[in-house]
């Protein structure tokens, strides 16, 4: 197995053409439904089985769920022609204090579905003048347009797919 980078350590150019947008936009529509094909027929144990401290399926679910506030902040800031966007929590406590594994996992990835959908038809109202929009990405310390946002949360979601397709494998639940 290809060893995994941490999210922190992630670093990148933001270099995508602007008229990239709508293939971004459709990226981060998708992410709901990818998660709702990857974890189709899998038990309720399976999405909350956690090992030691990692999280578990449904966790990372929650996970994204709780960062769609920020990114929508962060539209906002963009909005507000904000020098530096807002910073994320990096410790996450949102997500371990959610107890995500306590609720249906439905009502979660619901929840997902909506919030997203949103950030999605705000995104889509957008034109090329507002995509290339920027400010100053707080931990990476670096410029970010608002296109450069979208492929950022784009990578977050995946980088939270693969996790999930990692514990699946690991419990040997694969499809």
């Amino acid at each position: 197995m290809i060893e995994k980078m941490p999210w922190i350590e992630r670093r990148f150019t933001f270099d995508l053409p602007v008229s990239m947008f709508p293939n971004l936009i459709e990226r981060v529509r998708g992410t709901p439904a990818r998660v709702e094909d990857r974890v189709r027929g899998l038990p309720r144990e399976a999405l909350v089985a956690r090992e030691g401290e990692k999280w578990s399926i449904q966790e990372h679910v929650g996970h994204l769920f709780d960062l769609e506030p920020l990114w929508s902040a962060r539209l906002d800031d963009f909005d507000d022609a904000a020098e530096v966007l807002r910073a994320a929590d990096m410790s996450n406590r949102k997500t371990h204090e959610a107890n995500h594994n306590d609720r249906p996992f439905a009502e979660i990835l619901a929840g997902l579905r909506e919030v997203r959908g949103g950030i999605v038809a705000r995104l889509e109202a957008m034109d090329a003048r507002a995509a290339a929009r920027t400010a100053r990405h707080p931990r990476l310390d670096q410029p970010m347009r608002v296109l450069d946002l979208v492929a950022f949360v784009a990578e977050h979601d995946d980088h939270h797919l693969a996790r999930i397709s990692e514990i699946i494998a690991r419990r040997g639940e694969g499809r």
